[in-house]
């Protein structure tokens, strides 16, 4: 049997070095290796979702890959795709690191400097392992291409520009089209998640930030299951305590809601830090909000100028929504896409604040009227970014129904807009 291999190596004398020891295996098919964890995850994504049988058996991470820390790089692909089996390579292979490594769900420690009779046996105990899960979830139809639900980030270029009404009305589009969806309050200490919808919950992210592993159990405990069918994981209520939250913990309780729902949308707020920016990173789909004036589209530009210096995202990848849109704006979406360099989205938002300002005071955003333009256009951008389940939302006695029942015509615009697609 031939044994495709996926190595992700940053350093080029060592991608060289790997790619020469890997051509010398019998039966081993090496790709050529990717440079960064972003890369990785993006090919092994790609590939999943064309068909379990497209990804490689093993996957081999060397120790300086970046911009993702190695073993959170290893959680994450056990995680989201576990038909595949992850060797690490690395210059310590003391029991502290072998015992992290296995934890992360690595199969298999490889030291440096590589030795051919090591890689071969690390090799092939991988590829063994990934042939026996994958008979075993061969046994279901569509089981075992691990990618997990959909990642959506919501950011705002600066303070009040509606991030947290797109994040919410986000996850209710795509609950309403019958998908199971959480919403994650990820602005740690200016959340207002559960303001708007109403909630009192004493559980929070931060409980979630130092558990290693998160279980199902552990999860259910912390989410609250609100009226309208979404999971939330809120922000803590003490917000100092946003601190305990990192990069790594963000990065884990993600995982583990993808894991667990078809949609995750994480509200970001417009203030970046270790977590937020991990989120994003690992995002599908980021989203950032601005409105039509020249303090937040400079405020737009200057975040996308940084996730690009942080390596967190490219200008390329991210898609920015134009808030409170008005004909007579002088800022119009083509000139915020060329100031940005981000693609816009399709649909802005109009500018009809009385329209929100009975629920939002009220808390209850979730009741906004489906006559709404401000729904509408909202529940349109949930259909292009692809979070609404169309062939649900039709079919009748499906949840999805509501969508076409309560008269709300998100997805129904997008199809005339773009051709039925």
């Amino acid at each position: 049997m031939t044994t495709r291999i996926l190595p992700a190596v940053g350093d080029p004398d060592a991608a060289r070095a790997v790619s020469t020891l890997l051509s010398q295996l019998p039966d081993a098919e090496p790709a050529p290796p990717v440079t960064d964890s972003t890369q990785l995850v993006d090919t092994l994504a790609r590939l999943a979702a064309a068909s379990l049988d497209e990804l490689p058996e093993v996957v081999l991470v060397h120790e300086r890959i970046g911009p993702v820390p190695a073993l959170e790089l290893v959680r994450e692909v056990a995680l989201r795709f576990p038909a595949v089996g992850v060797v690490l390579i690395t210059g310590d292979a003391g029991p502290v690191l072998f015992s992290a490594a296995m934890d992360s769900g690595a199969r298999g420690l490889v030291t440096l400097p590589l030795g051919y009779e090591e890689l071969a046996s690390r090799v092939q105990a991988a590829a063994q392992w990934s042939a026996g899960v994958r008979r075993h979830l061969g046994t279901g139809p569509d089981q075992g291409t691990g990618t997990g639900g959909t990642v959506v980030t919501v950011a705002g270029a600066k303070g009040g520009v509606g991030t947290t009404v797109t994040a919410v009305h986000l996850a209710l589009a795509a609950r309403a089209s019958g998908r199971s969806v959480a919403l994650v309050d990820m602005d740690l200490q200016n959340g207002d998640v559960a303001s708007y919808l109403d909630v009192q919950f004493r559980r929070s992210v931060a409980d979630l930030a130092a558990i290693t592993d998160i279980s199902h159990r552990v999860l259910q405990d912390a989410v609250f299951v609100h009226e309208t069918g979404l999971s939330l994981l809120l922000s803590p209520a003490e917000g100092e305590r946003g601190e305990e939250v990192t990069d790594r913990a963000a990065r884990q309780v993600v995982s583990a809601l993808r894991g667990r729902h078809e949609v995750v949308v994480v509200d970001c707020g417009s203030r970046l830090d270790g977590a937020n920016a991990a989120v994003i990173e690992m995002a599908d789909t980021a989203l950032l909000v601005t409105t039509p004036d020249v303090v937040a589209v400079r405020a737009a530009k200057r975040t996308v100028r940084m996730w690009e210096r942080l390596q967190v995202r490219k200008a390329e990848e991210t898609v920015t929504l134009v808030n409170r849109q008005h004909r007579s704006s002088e800022i119009q979406p083509p000139l915020v896409q060329k100031i940005t360099g981000t693609r816009v989205a399709g649909v802005s938002v109009p500018a009809h604040f009385k329209e929100l300002q009975a629920v939002v005071d009220a808390g209850r955003l979730h009741e906004l009227d489906a006559k709404s333009t401000v729904k509408q256009a909202l529940w349109t951008l949930a259909g292009e970014l692809g979070l609404v389940h169309a062939s649900r939302a039709a079919g009748a006695g499906q949840p999805g129904k509501q969508l076409a029942r309560t008269g709300d015509r998100g997805s129904l615009g997008l199809r005339r807009r773009t051709g039925g697609r």
